[in-house]
């Protein structure tokens, strides 16, 4: 392929949109526009990644070297400015959404289940609230949440203990799509906002985290403004329809697997349920794989194997040179990227550090004057010479690798 055919357009500026040194360089080597959107250039990279995804299946992440964490349905990548929040476990690699992950609940002791209390509480409509006027801890107090199933209009009573959040997308696997409940719905059920509890609902369907069976004595709404039970319990004061897990794990949570802390990372998704994420894919190589210079992508994930280049002769025809290498090399199954333009070798050099193809090969007057060409792999500091009839005369693109990794740089 032709640099011209390509539209390619570098830049010498990051541009100053960029919050991401990774997404810097995909602007400037022309990939992307500021706008994050795929250039004609880009558009023949992830059509690169797409086809390689196919070849490669399971094994695409991996060949790719990048580092990502991953579970049975979705692929993430660390990044700071990442879309996602992703509960990860750094001793074992357990990851998952946030909203949906896992961890291993503590069972509070086991205690005397005492009788229900009413007690007055004014102006006591908050957890915190609560928690601070009875002087006991958050954990001490079940949280009511209150929903409307979109599907059929049923009333959805949810509860957690106190210090913890209600997973909405947990809620939804377990009841299907929800809204929160109007007042007309809540009034319906017997329910009081603020002062909500399970006990003597009308037609409602409770839900109840899988902690709450095991946590005993706690402190409820009485369905009557200005009041709270003390001691609810249950199994004796109530029951529910469902009991799931239903709460949101949170940083240094434990992990269900091995038991150690939890962290809560930013990230992109990469891949879910097998739709693989094409362009947060090329920004994930983008951010893994760059120098001060520009990309250094990694074989087979960058776009070409090689970025082929001539420098204008003065006595001889080092053009014609270039395009019969091209032709051998893509022959042979090495996929060449040819700067065909009249510009000055100094530009092209700057261009080919920032497209950041794994191999550059240069072909001068000087070399070829001794039937060599310049080699220089693009994470390497040192460049060297090698026998243009040695390139020219590969056939598979194995035998380019192998004789490229065993020239002596």
């Amino acid at each position: 392929m032709n640099y011209s055919d390509l539209s390619i357009q570098t830049q010498r500026e990051a541009p100053n949109n960029a919050r991401t040194q990774g997404f810097a360089f995909l602007v400037r080597a022309g990939y992307v526009t500021r706008e994050n959107q795929p250039t004609e250039f880009g558009k023949y990279a992830l059509k690169h990644l797409e086809n390689l995804s196919t070849e490669l299946g399971d094994s695409f992440f991996e060949k790719l070297d990048i580092p990502y964490i991953n579970n049975e349905e979705e692929t993430f990548f660390f990044l700071k400015t990442g879309a996602l929040d992703v509960i990860h476990c750094p001793n074992c690699s357990y990851a998952a959404r946030s909203e949906v992950a896992l961890f291993a609940k503590n069972t509070p002791p086991i205690e005397e289940l005492l009788p229900t209390e009413k007690v007055a509480t004014p102006d006591c409509n908050t957890i915190e609230d609560l928690a601070n006027f009875m002087g006991v801890p958050k954990k001490k107090t079940a949280k009511a949440l209150l929903f409307t199933r979109q599907s059929d209009g049923k009333f959805i009573f949810a509860v957690v203990r106190g210090d913890m959040q209600l997973s909405e997308a947990k809620l939804k696997g377990q009841v299907g799509d929800v809204k929160p409940a109007t007042p007309d719905e809540i009034a319906a059920s017997s329910a009081v906002a603020g002062y909500a509890s399970p006990i003597g609902l009308k037609d409602a369907l409770i839900i109840v985290d899988n902690l709450i069976p095991n946590s005993p004595n706690l402190v409820a709404g009485a369905n009557e403004t200005g009041y709270h039970l003390k001691n609810v319990n249950y199994g004796s004061d109530y029951s529910a329809e469902i009991v799931a897990d239903l709460v949101q794990a949170e940083e240094g949570n434990a992990c269900v697997n091995c038991g150690k802390p939890l962290s809560l990372v930013s990230a992109d998704p990469l891949a879910s349920n097998g739709t693989f994420y094409f362009d947060k894919i090329l920004h994930a190589l983008a951010e893994s794989h760059h120098d001060d210079n520009g990309l250094t992508l990694p074989h087979p994930a960058a776009p070409f194997d090689v970025y082929l280049m001539h420098i204008p002769g003065k006595t001889m025809d080092t053009g014609s040179v270039v395009n019969e290498l091209s032709e051998k090399l893509n022959a042979a199954g090495v996929s060449v990227l040819l700067d065909d333009r009249d510009g000055r070798a100094g530009v092209k050099f700057n261009d080919a550090d920032l497209i950041g193809c794994p191999l550059r090969i240069a072909v001068g007057e000087r070399g070829l004057q001794n039937g060599m060409v310049e080699l220089k792999p693009r994470s390497a500091s040192e460049k060297s010479l090698i026998s243009l009839t040695s390139l020219i005369g590969i056939t598979s693109q194995e035998e380019f690798w192998i004789l490229v990794n065993n020239h002596d740089l």
